[in-house]
């Protein structure tokens, strides 16, 4: 069970993390964190040291809940082909459930960081790397049970599969047209089919 610290730390990045998601580090105020969350600035502050250390919270939460809703969503099958598949078919649906987190947590939270929050840029490197991996982890272990060519670079695809996503995803919330997300994935669906699948 959470103490009452914890429960008010806890509360104030689940308040927040759409906040500066959507506004952005520097435009999100400590004006707008105390209004959000009902909270003084010294209750703010004694969870958290500045705006800095509460907006990587933020972000590592929300960014922890997306990765948690994406494997959730591959577990439905213990085929790494499959589970590629649904890779694309979870962000088939992406744009409505990010709506609700105030766009892309990744794609926001690297533009915005990028001249201004060096930690929280180095945050989202970190998020990037380990999705990147991830893929990779799913060809290596393609490769394994022979569903997926050997000859394949798993980090290469791993890589070039992500920035597919995330250049659809710009694309699809810039746009306000899903079917960049939707048409892209049919793409990916291709290349897992013609150059991956064995």
């Amino acid at each position: 069970m959470l103490t009452k610290s914890e429960q008010t730390t806890e509360f104030i990045i689940q308040t927040v993390a759409p906040i500066f998601n959507k506004n952005g580090y520097a435009a999100t105020s400590l004006s707008d964190i105390t209004k959000a969350t009902g909270l003084t600035k010294g209750a703010i502050y004694g969870n958290f040291k500045n705006k800095e250390e509460l907006s990587i919270a933020a972000f590592d939460t929300t960014v922890k809940n997306m990765l948690r809703r994406i494997n959730t969503h591959q577990s439905t099958s213990d085929s790494p082909l499959e589970k590629l598949l649904l890779i694309t078919d979870f962000y088939r649906n992406y744009y409505n459930y990010s709506q609700e987190l105030g766009g892309c947590p990744v794609l926001n939270m690297g533009v915005d960081a990028k001249h201004q929050n060096p930690l929280l840029l180095e945050r989202v490197k970190y998020t990037i790397t380990k999705v990147q991996n991830n893929l990779a982890k799913i060809i290596e272990a393609g490769q394994e049970l022979q569903e997926i060519h050997t000859k394949i670079a798993p980090l290469l695809y791993a890589k070039r599969v992500y920035t597919m996503i995330i250049g659809a995803i710009f694309m699809t919330h810039t746009m306000e047209d899903n079917n960049y997300l939707l048409e892209t994935m049919n793409q990916i669906d291709i290349i897992i089919y013609k150059e991956l699948k064995r």
